[in-house]
């Protein structure tokens, strides 16, 4: 009988010290139970923050935000009476309603997900009130971006729904969660998006909510995102992309003394109000199908011959390197003629000097003034290395920095790329003489040229060109970078380019002669698949610049026919606020060339 009551003992404890390891185990240690206990009574709502406003260098919002729902589902919760109902009142097809829960299921049973998302807030309303008779289902507020100028729309850029690959690598996203995918979106996303907050509140079997759990105790209020103060001016960005409609092309308009972008225009655009809500996705679709390519951002991503703008830069290395001085002349029998072949160069007076040369943009004068430049060396490649040195200090052939995604470095090639192609010392000044106008192997992007172009007005230095001032209260700084070249000799070749103004290949462009002197440098870039294209860059006034500008116009011929029109009246509005040449404006307005 002891060894029956001491066996009978041992097994009710055992039994007992089960129980109450279990009990410990679900109550205290497990998670499980009290979420789901928990699903029951109480339910997180994360707080989304309002991303942060941009705002232009005059306070005008160029991106703000609007309210929306995202309507949540619980798989495991859901009670539906009728789902056709249901659907007619959320405004899509049970198709729709079916792959959304089983993406829901797919996530979780236990968590909740987005059912339809960023639904605005007047259509949200009677969804609302509904809800009572739908247990599972709830609102969460949060914001969609909206663009109320519809304006600077790839220096802008847009937002999207985070990726599997995005989550892994974050620990603020979570699906559903929108990130910026382009632009200023992209690249200021960690100050822009802010910080979540949350709030627990009790709800009933019906899905009512009933009050605040644990007298808000747990709550966490949201930050809003930084506010980003733009350079962007835009009045001005409106009034250039409207001076590019019908246009391929850009503009880039540069403050020289502090680098700020002014504006940044590529054509064909899109209306950034085209890639928010429910509908992003199937605008997103359609811009990526146009042939236009209304996506890419040409401003920065594309790369075009700088063409005669050049000469400017050749002439520079030319003096600084005392191959010539302003008084230099050379003979050109309407080109210039070398190893039985001719570069051809447009009718005008020989022999020409240097002030004349940038005048009437002679063909002749380079290919003599850039074979000094290589001669200049113990070799062609030698000499070859130092003119590239030049040039990248002007920024060319490397990313000039600018607070954007998707820079191109544009193209220099160096001396290895001739030597793999000619052999090393088996080239010279006239094998690769195409570079003397700004042709051949070199590619630039507009933002490169208009920041060449602030270089040459500021005499010898430009600050890394930017679009955000600063970020809240916090002002950001920029990089000045220097040019060996001395000051007098950016003189010289300013006076050059006010010549080209007043009576030279870009005269007719001047506005206000006496208050705003403009100079400028027509380019006419050859084009292998079809018409030349435009180009003209040009800052005023002469000796305080507070405008550099670099346009192009693909497929449209000389630059002074298109480019330099357009160039001239973007300096106009922003130096003037006014137009006083409408016949001038017509014609650009009316010129559809696509």
């Amino acid at each position: 009988m002891d060894n029956r009551r001491n066996t009978l003992i041992v097994f009710v404890i055992s039994i007992t010290l089960i129980f109450v390891l279990r009990l410990f185990y679900i109550q205290v240690i497990d998670s499980q139970w009290k979420e789901e206990a928990a699903s029951m009574s109480e339910r997180k709502i994360v707080q989304y923050p309002s991303r942060g406003l941009v705002l232009d260098r005059t306070q005008q919002i160029l991106v703000a935000n609007t309210p929306v729902y995202d309507l949540m589902v619980v798989p495991e919760q859901l009670e539906i009476q009728d789902t056709a109902k249901l659907c007619e009142l959320l405004g899509i097809t049970k198709l729709e309603f079916l792959v959304s829960m089983d993406a829901a299921f797919s996530y979780s049973r236990k968590k909740a997900s987005a059912l339809v998302k960023q639904i605005p807030a007047q259509e949200f309303a009677p969804i609302a009130e509904a809800l009572f008779s739908y247990k599972g289902l709830y609102g969460q507020p949060r914001t969609l971006r909206s663009y109320p100028l519809n304006v600077a729309a790839h220096a802008l850029g847009y937002i999207s729904e985070v990726s599997p690959n995005q989550i892994a690598k974050s620990d603020y996203y979570t699906q559903g969660d929108y990130i910026g995918s382009s632009g200023l979106e992209l690249k200021y996303e960690n100050y822009l998006r802010g910080v979540k907050g949350a709030q627990y509140v009790v709800v009933d079997v019906h899905n009512n909510q009933k009050g605040i759990y644990n007298e808000g105790n747990l709550d966490k209020n949201s930050e809003a995102g930084e506010v980003l103060y733009s350079t962007i001016h835009a009045e001005l960005q409106a009034y250039a992309e409207q001076l590019m409609q019908g246009k391929k092309g850009s503009v880039v308009a540069i403050e020289p003394k502090t680098g700020e972008i002014l504006c940044i225009v590529t054509n064909p655009t899109y209306d950034p109000n085209l890639l928010i809500g429910r509908i992003r996705g199937k605008n997103y679709r359609k811009l990526l199908q146009d042939t236009l390519k209304p996506l890419f951002n040409r401003s920065i991503m594309s790369r075009y011959p700088p063409g005669s703008t050049f000469k400017l830069f050749n002439a520079l290395v030319g003096l600084q390197e005392g191959v010539l001085d302003s008084n230099t002349q050379y003979t050109c029998r309407q080109g210039y003629f070398y190893a039985g072949r001719k570069m051809g160069c447009h009718a005008h007076s020989s022999p020409v000097n240097l002030q004349y040369s940038i005048q009437t943009s002679c063909n002749a004068y380079y290919a003599n003034v850039f074979k000094s430049i290589l001669d200049h060396g113990k070799t062609s490649e030698e000499g070859y290395k130092k003119w590239m040195t030049y040039a990248r200090e002007f920024g060319l052939g490397s990313q000039l920095g600018i607070d954007l995604p998707n820079e191109t470095s544009g193209f220099l090639p160096s001396e290895n790329y001739y030597n793999k192609i000619y052999g090393k010392g088996s080239w010279n000044g006239h094998t690769v003489i195409s570079l003397a106008i700004g042709q051949g192997e070199l590619g630039v992007s507009p933002l490169q040229m208009a920041n060449y172009t602030a270089a040459i007005s500021n005499r010898g230095y430009y600050i890394e060109p930017h679009l955000v001032r600063s970020v809240g209260d916090s002002l950001l700084t920029y990089k000045r970078h220097d040019i060996s070249i001395d000051k007098k000799h950016f003189e010289t070749v300013v006076s050059g380019m006010r010549k080209v103004v007043t009576n030279g290949t870009g005269r007719g462009v001047d506005f206000d002669a006496e208050n705003f002197p403009m100079c400028g440098k027509t380019g006419t870039a050859q084009n292998p698949h079809g018409k030349d294209h435009s180009i003209f860059i040009a800052f005023a006034p002469k000796d305080d610049p507070k405008i550099a500008i670099a346009v192009y116009v693909e497929n449209v011929g000389f630059g002074s026919t298109w480019a330099a029109p357009i160039t001239s009246l973007v300096a106009e509005k922003y130096l003037t606020d006014s137009i006083s040449r409408p016949l001038v404006e017509k014609r650009m307005f009316d010129g559809l060339l696509y």
